[in-house]
């Protein structure tokens, strides 16, 4: 049998991808992050399969039920919202899957930060504005965060910062954002994303707080800041299809000999019309 680790998107059952709908139709055992999984997912699963919300329940009781699917023989499909590689929390997961020699595939799904950016219809990597995008979170009251990796530090790069796991963090993180990004810099909330009830809010450092407060939005909500977001146009062209910019699909065209006019002495002064 195989554990398969499986990324179902931010929401919008559309998205998850055509390998992932087939693993899910044919596992006997469905394990899913209820409360972050849509139902129409898991209901590729097929009729007589043992389909578990894990929302309830610990590392421990989920490992326990693929044990038993591992003694039984049957694949399990264990879903995830957005991609498992980005707080799948999967990790340790796979960690006692190796101490039982369970084996185990990993089939990847759309992130909410890419759902995010396609609900606004923007680019987040705009030329010469931002070229990079930092996906990242605040402590809270979960796992610590390594102590190199504050907002500060990645605020001083200027770069685009997708935050998860935060909103009810967002006043400290306009606080320590603020003098790194400054107030008028472009914020953007995105509430459960791909959902029916999906929200965007647009704003600013100096807003957004208020503006989510007056949605009282305080869970499940991905924070995008950044001056790229502001961005929808007067900004330069960027290289790929300069026409003055050759690249290996794309090399720049030799003059053919019979285009060119030549001077007595074979130097060439002028292409012919």
């Amino acid at each position: 049998m195989t554990v398969y680790f499986i990324g179902a998107g931010p929401g919008d059952p559309e998205l998850l991808t055509l390998k992932a709908a087939r693993v899910i139709s044919t596992c006997p055992v469905c394990l899913f992050a209820g409360s972050l999984v849509p139902q129409e997912v898991v209901a590729r699963a097929p009729k007589d399969a043992r389909v578990l919300d894990t929302a309830t329940m610990t590392l421990d009781e989920t490992h326990a039920e693929i044990l038993s699917a591992h003694r039984r023989g049957e694949d399990v499909a264990r879903v995830h919202s957005g991609d498992p590689s980005l707080y799948g929390a999967i990790a340790e997961q796979i960690r006692l899957l190796g101490a039982d020699s369970i084996p185990y595939r990993i089939v990847p799904g759309v992130p909410a930060y890419a759902a995010t950016a396609a609900a606004l219809g923007q680019e987040l990597t705009v030329p010469e504005v931002a070229q990079s995008l930092v996906l990242t979170r605040v402590s809270m009251k979960s796992t610590a965060m390594p102590p190199k990796e504050t907002l500060e530090n990645f605020a001083r790069s200027g770069a685009t910062l997708a935050i998860h796991l935060g909103i009810r963090a967002l006043r400290d993180i306009v606080r320590r954002l603020s003098p790194h990004y400054g107030p008028e810099c472009p914020v953007v909330v995105a509430y459960r994303v791909g959902w029916p009830d999906q929200i965007l809010i647009r704003g600013t450092l100096a807003d957004i707080h208020a503006s989510v407060r007056a949605k009282k939005i305080t869970r499940t909500a991905l924070i995008l800041i950044g001056p790229a977001l502001g961005h929808v146009g007067g900004f330069s062209d960027s290289a790929l299809y300069d026409p003055s910019m050759p690249h290996v699909l794309r090399p720049k065209p030799r003059q053919r000999i019979d285009q060119v006019a030549f001077t007595g002495s074979g130097e060439p002064f002028q292409a012919m019309p």
